[in-house]
């Protein structure tokens, strides 16, 4: 039996999340329909993370295991010829027989977008979240370093799966505009349920002057999720980058 990796890219707007449910459709449930029409089995489909409905992935990693001997080469294209538009595989490989997607990921990173200007732009509704207020973003890229670090996440996490620690480590939190739009990316070793969402409300709140950006350590140390920012809508999310080591480290462009 064949442990399969692949890479894939989402637009989540027509599903609800990665996750298999009852009454919507997911992006795993159509992932697997296609794998099942090339491969004939599909054992096991895994995915790096929940991704709440709505939320996108540009760089998406999911495992299965097949007895299928279709080269993994071919898998994108012959995947792709099953999948709707807007789900693409875009690398494949032959995976170690212990590789798992969720358990082997060592990093991930997501980046919150916000289209900051006067008027709304129809073409980025979907991959943004319209805020026409003025914006401080210096005051919000001093707040984002606070967030750098192994913390206590708790602030910042939304009550619905269960974790044993809601400690993590966060190795990189910035902000950027460029034309109209602000970025805030940020790369940890794991994320708590709506902790990304969450921290780019607390930080949109810090640019309206709502919260003080020094004040943010002090925010993480109390763990009172009334105290920070809102959980901002799931269009604004994508999940930009993830990596591993190995050859599914190699096959997402990721350095020893």
């Amino acid at each position: 039996m064949r442990n399969i990796a692949l890479g894939l890219s989402y637009d989540g707007t027509a599903y609800h999340g990665w996750q298999k449910q009852k009454n919507a459709v997911s992006v795993s449930e159509v992932l697997q329909r296609a794998i099942e029409s090339v491969c004939g089995d599909c054992r096991a489909l895994t995915g790096c993370g929940r991704t709440d409905a709505g939320v996108h992935a540009k760089n998406y990693c999911a495992n299965f295991r097949t007895s299928a001997v279709i080269p993994s080469a071919r898998l994108p294209q012959a995947l792709n010829a099953n999948l709707p538009a807007d789900i693409a595989v875009f690398a494949a490989c032959d995976a170690p027989e212990d590789f798992c997607a969720i358990r082997s990921c060592v990093e991930k990173a997501y980046v919150y977008r916000i289209l900051n200007t006067r008027v709304r732009d129809p073409l980025l509704r979907r991959i943004s979240y319209f805020y026409p207020a003025v914006l401080d973003v210096c005051k919000m890229q001093r707040a984002a370093r606070a967030f750098v670090g192994t913390h206590d996440f708790a602030a910042v996490r939304s009550r619905g799966t269960e974790t044993k620690s809601t400690v993590r480590t966060v190795y990189d939190s910035d902000v950027e505009k460029a034309g109209g739009v602000i970025s805030i990316r940020v790369c940890a070793d794991g994320f708590l349920y709506n902790k990304a969402r969450t921290i780019a409300g607390t930080l949109l709140y810090v640019g309206r002057g709502k919260i003080a950006p020094e004040d943010v350590p002090a925010l993480l140390l109390l763990k009172d999720r009334r105290l920070t920012g809102p959980t901002l809508p799931p269009e604004g999310l994508m999940l930009a980058g993830v990596w591993y080591k190995g050859i599914v480290g190699e096959m997402f462009g990721c350095e020893e």
